[in-house]
């Protein structure tokens, strides 16, 4: 985990001082009307912005301390969180799993050791991790090897049963197939880097003399490249991987070096051919086929990995709002309160989780937000983040939300680039969400006078680029709130830096183009 340097922590102290104190008290006593009218007054002048004319906006802001509403609009209107959603999944992900909670990966064995040889077949089982790299299944192929087996004489089997063999979300886009951020769900995965982008490679292109050399990260032959591309004067590629198919196709021209991330279309396979080529490495032939099913009662265990814990996942899951980590930890909380490691179990622990803590609004059909039929309001939003304040691990998950403005990688994540050089840089930890049409900002912001706040911000359907300087503005007028002067700087309102262009999350712009 990457550390911010001290300049940036002395920045971010206010806030951090004010969001450890005590969650059923104000930070500050102070005259409950004073300043709310010009905060008013502000936000509404904000939200005039002409791209929202024909559009939808919710708004709600709350101070944490003494309770009070201090501005709303449309507080309790239905509207699309995109990976706002993540809030509500991964809150009930640390209730439900706790910090601690760690992804095993395990190989068994059925049949005898007889010399050097296994007679029956060697199991590969997981349950879900998504920090699985190559070299964690080459280490664990090491560990086989090193018990003495040189020969399996039975088959390689994939036991992915921990969870459904549903692969895609509800309502997902069929164009968003080959995407890394909708790759397939599966109990065997494996991510190409530390970003942890569970089923997904990268494809890497780039100019070798007259002619365009390919190559994978990791090096796998899971995948047929078709390439087509050829050396130009700019680089204009295309890397798609057609529909259900492992075939990767590249056109267009290379002049600089460049690359994608492509999911593959079946992470059990994958795994397993990366797993069988370690084996290899190692000097274990397995004579039978690849083949998935559960391990047998009794296999016993060769290796073990364990993951990361969930406090250590949360980062990389929430500062890069890793739709793959929202939708394994939704069908791990299924598979732990239900038995079935299933969508629609999950769903219903996020589901309950949520209304247990005051939630009203809410219709969840996935746990990252991609589904467009996800639905919470502003007011359902900020009442999670309100009762989550008295959980016993919400520094942990709080510290894992973006930080605005900080542009350390895995401290700012995807606010990054937004609001820097403002009152609200180092200050508002918040969570994006991003769709077309679709924007969303939600977490908590201190005041000029060290009054914790937390707020919603919902827009809907417009039409234009992606307003996320209105989030912005809004938010950096959050930060100057001041019930003793209440008069804000409107300059201040601008953040020097713009937000990212278009209408997806940062992460989702692969490689880092924000």
């Amino acid at each position: 985990m990457r550390r911010t340097s001290a300049s940036l922590v002395a920045g971010a102290l206010v806030a951090a001082l004010a969001w450890a104190s005590s969650p059923s008290s104000p930070a500050v006593a102070l005259d409950p009307a004073a300043g709310v009218a010009d905060l008013t007054q502000d936000i509404n002048k904000i939200l005039s912005d002409s791209r929202l004319t024909i559009a939808r906006a919710g708004v709600v802001v709350k101070s944490a301390g003494t309770g009070e509403e201090l501005y709303a609009t449309d507080a309790g209107k239905l509207l699309t969180p995109a990976s706002n959603t993540k809030l509500f999944t991964s809150a009930a992900a640390v209730e439900t799993l706790g910090l601690d909670y760690r992804f095993p990966t395990t190989v068994l064995s059925t049949g005898r050791k007889i010399g050097s040889a296994l007679t029956g077949d060697l199991v590969l089982r997981g349950t879900g991790d998504p920090t699985m790299l190559a070299e964690d299944y080459d280490a664990l192929a090491a560990k086989v090897a090193a018990t003495g087996i040189k020969v399996v004489a039975g088959k390689l089997v994939a036991d992915d049963t921990w969870f459904d063999s549903q692969r895609l979300g509800n309502d997902w886009s069929w164009d968003d197939e080959t995407a890394y951020y909708a790759a397939p769900i599966s109990a065997l995965t494996a991510s190409p880097d530390r970003d942890y982008d569970a089923g997904s490679v990268i494809v890497s292109v780039a100019a070798d003399g007259d002619k365009v050399k390919v190559s994978t990260t990791p090096e796998t032959g899971y995948l047929k490249i078709v390439n087509r591309a050829t050396v130009g004067s700019e680089t204009d590629v295309l890397i798609e991987r057609q529909h259900n198919s492992r075939t990767v196709v590249i056109t267009g021209t290379v002049k600089d070096p460049y690359q994608e991330w492509v999911a593959v279309d079946d992470a059990t396979s994958y795994v397993s051919s990366l797993f069988r080529g370690a084996l290899a490495k190692h000097g274990v032939k397995v004579l039978g086929p690849t083949v998935t099913g559960a391990a047998p009662q009794g296999a016993a265990e060769l290796a073990e990995h364990e993951s990361m814990t969930l406090g250590e996942l949360l980062v990389p899951f929430l500062k890069l709002s890793n739709n793959i980590h929202a939708e394994i930890l939704t069908k791990a909380m299924g598979r732990k309160v239900a038995g079935q490691g299933t969508w629609s179990a999950g769903l219903k622990v996020s589901t309950d989780f949520a209304k247990a803590n005051g939630v009203q609004v809410i219709n969840m059909r996935d746990g990252s937000g991609l589904s467009r039929r996800d639905g919470f309001s502003p007011g359902s939003i900020v009442q999670l983040l309100t009762a989550v304040r008295s959980k016993p691990w919400f520094k942990t998950w709080y510290e894992a939300l973006p930080i605005a403005g900080n542009a350390e990688r895995f401290v700012g994540g995807t606010l990054r680039s937004r609001m820097r050089n403002t009152p609200a840089a180092n200050n508002v930890h918040a969570k994006t969400g991003s769709l077309t049409g679709v924007t969303s900002l939600s977490g908590y912001v201190t005041s000029a006078e060290g009054e914790p706040l937390i707020f919603s911000i919902m827009l809907n359907q417009y039409l234009s680029s992606s307003p996320k300087d209105i989030e912005d503005k809004i938010a950096i007028r959050l930060a100057q709130f001041s019930r003793a002067n209440p008069t804000a700087d409107a300059v201040q309102l601008r953040a020097e830096e713009p937000a990212a262009a278009g209408d997806l999350e940062c992460s989702w712009l692969k490689p880092a183009q924000c």
